[in-house]
């Protein structure tokens, strides 16, 4: 037993790394919430486009969808770092980490989203175009309220899932909390920096994934 905690429980020797583990903390803070914020609403975009049904555009969602929704987020980070620069785009780790999860959670979102939209009445157009509304204020004020609340249980899970991708950021130098751990770890050769960050993932994570299960029981379950 003191062996245990004496290899995965010894905090004081992490005295002198605590702020660059909190920088690393806030920095996977800060890449979870860019990497929801851009993500979801430009799924919910592409479904909307989508809707209207121009068919050239279509073939150009539907192939955006299946092509990130298949690819690595590994591999399409490294792309993003390694790949760009030879287009004259050139991004910082953090960006092109941030930018590659929320393309893949805007694929994802974009399924999510078109799945409710698909799961609203027909009559329920019909009831918004009979009042006079046209398609896009039935849209805005009939069918997404409802797609919105359909979505939120699904849509917070990928969420989740894809955020938990930042740790990935450490193939292109991201200075994260999974990155930051694992150095500190190399350099005192103790895990006990891994208990850190393994403790601050639950910190981050956890309450996210008791909310969600809290909106799984008031909206998938709802009360007759």
């Amino acid at each position: 037993m003191d062996q245990i905690v004496r290899y995965f429980f010894d905090f004081p020797l992490m005295a002198a790394y605590w702020p660059d583990i909190l920088r690393g903390f806030l920095i996977t803070v800060e890449m979870s919430i860019l990497t929801v914020v851009i993500g979801i609403p430009l799924g919910l975009a592409l479904a909307v486009l989508r809707l209207y049904g121009i068919r050239p555009l279509n073939w150009l969602i539907i192939f955006y969808i299946d092509f990130f929704r298949s690819i690595p987020q590994l591999v399409l980070i490294v792309l993003a770092y390694f790949a760009l620069p030879y287009f004259g785009l050139v991004l910082e780790p953090f960006t092109a980490t941030v930018l590659a999860l929320a393309i893949v959670l805007s694929a994802f979102s974009e399924e999510i989203f078109w799945a409710g939209i698909n799961a609203v009445a027909k009559g329920q157009w019909e009831a918004g175009r009979s009042t006079g509304l046209s398609f896009t204020q039935t849209l805005a004020y009939i069918i997404l309220p409802q797609v919105v609340r359909i979505s939120i249980p699904p849509l917070t899970n990928r969420a989740i899932g894809i955020s938990k991708g930042t740790t990935l950021g450490s193939v292109v130098a991201v200075p994260e909390l999974l990155n930051v751990t694992s150095s500190i770890q190399s350099n005192v050769a103790n895990p006990t920096a891994l208990t850190v960050g393994a403790l601050l993932f639950l910190l981050l994570f956890l309450p996210f994934v008791r909310f969600t299960r809290w909106l799984e029981h008031v909206y998938a379950h709802p009360r007759s």
